[in-house]
C-alpha cells in the first residue's frame, strides 16, 4: 500500500517528536471524518512512524477501510507546525505488531495491534503565507 515516502526533515520530526499525545485523523470508507489522541507510538525511521492500538475503535475500522492516516504538530516554542498525511499498515501479527505489543505491555495497555504509518506527504501548518503549502 506504500505509494511514494518522503523522508522528514530534522525540523518536522523534532516538531512531532515534543507534540504528545499526538492527534492523528482518519475517515471512514464514506470520508466521515475521525480523530483521536494517542499517546504510545515511536519514529521506525524518517519515513515511518509505528502507532500502538491500544483502545482504538472508529481508528480501527477506518484504517482497515481506507488505510490512510494524517497527523498534525505544533511546536509552541518554536512557532513550527506541519501536517504530515500517508498510507498505513494495519497489523496484529509479525515482528512490528511483537515490538508494538512489548511496548503496550511495558505500559500497562493491551497493544490490540500496530499501525504502521508510511509517510506521503509533509505541509507547512503555521498560519501565513505559506500555510498549507506542501514541503515534502
Amino acid at each position: 500500500m506504500v505509494n511514494n515516502m518522503v523522508k522528514l526533515s530534522p525540523d518536522v520530526k523534532e516538531v512531532i517528536q515534543k507534540q504528545k499525545p499526538l492527534p492523528i485523523a482518519t475517515a471512514d470508507s464514506t470520508g466521515k471524518p475521525n480523530v483521536v489522541f494517542v499517546g504510545t507510538w515511536k519514529f521506525i525511521d524518517d519515513e515511518t512512524i509505528m502507532i500502538v492500538d491500544n483502545f482504538f475503535k472508529k481508528t480501527a475500522v477506518n484504517l482497515k477501510a481506507n488505510p490512510r492516516l494524517s497527523i498534525v504538530a505544533y511546536d509552541s516554542e518554536s512557532k513550527q507546525s506541519y501536517q504530515v498525511k500517508g498510507s498505513v499498515d494495519y497489523l496484529d501479527e509479525g515482528d512490528r505488531f511483537d515490538e508494538a505489543k512489548a511496548i503496550a505491555q511495558a505500559k500497562n495497555l493491551p497493544g490490540k495491534a500496530v499501525v504502521i504509518f508510511h509517510i506521503e506527504e509533509v505541509y507547512d501548518a503555521v498560519y501565513g503565507k505559506h500555510a498549507g503549502e506542501q514541503i515534502a
